[in-house]
């Protein structure tokens, strides 16, 4: 085989893998605006289709069936948010409470915490029905949060002498305010945005580790 017809042959190998990532990205894209926009129930492969502009045959080939592209695009949605806080902890600075917040601020950085990608997490997780079913895809990925910040919490505790909260509770207590101030972003935007979002989870620190975070300043007056 000439070298030239053997490297055409990679070239379209590498054109075709590309062409099957980039269409899986689409119709995962497409499947986030339809579940935004009409749920979970509301959505199919149909509106799927629809939205990226691509034809059933793709969807059914990449996918096989609805259930397993909404399982693929939860994952998606894991995946980015795992990506995004890890690398922001192993960047951060050597400190544990450096470390610490900068999990905290993955989870309101602009590519995570959208209308758009809350408004599906919600959905996924207001279905009574596959709830187990979600939770046991993702449990993994949130179990290694967990574990990291309690690690960082029983770092700080040891370096502060402190004798309040436990680090266990501690860590607990912060899965509850994502989950919980992600929540209030999506259903009460106008209240405030990412940056405060993020200042209310520092505050809480600041009063569990004094001398480890800062109080944030909040606008009074509004």
């Amino acid at each position: 085989m000439s070298q030239s017809v053997e490297a055409s042959q990679k070239t379209d190998t590498r054109r075709r893998t590309a062409s099957k990532e980039v269409r899986r990205q689409q119709l995962i894209n497409a499947t986030i605006d339809s579940i935004a926009s009409n749920g979970i129930g509301g959505t199919t492969m149909s509106t799927v289709t629809e939205s990226a502009g691509l034809s059933m045959g793709i969807v059914n080939f990449h996918f096989k069936s609805k259930q397993n592209l909404l399982e693929e695009t939860l994952l998606y949605l894991a995946k980015e948010h795992h990506e995004q806080w890890l690398a922001a902890f192993e960047s951060a600075g050597m400190s544990a409470s450096d470390k610490l917040l900068a999990i905290v601020d993955a989870h309101f950085h602009p590519r995570i915490c959208t209308p758009k990608k809350l408004a599906v997490w919600f959905a996924f997780f207001g279905e009574a029905g596959r709830r187990k079913v979600y939770r046991k895809l993702i449990e993994d990925i949130d179990r290694e949060r967990y574990f990291i910040a309690l690690d960082l919490c029983q770092e700080i505790e040891g370096e502060g002498t402190y004798n309040g909260l436990p680090p266990r509770q501690v860590a607990n207590i912060l899965e509850a305010l994502y989950d919980g101030i992600w929540l209030e972003l999506l259903a009460y935007p106008e209240n405030y945005g990412r940056a405060e979002a993020r200042d209310h989870i520092t505050a809480f620190l600041s009063k569990v580790y004094p001398n480890h975070f800062q109080m944030p300043e909040f606008n009074q007056g509004a």
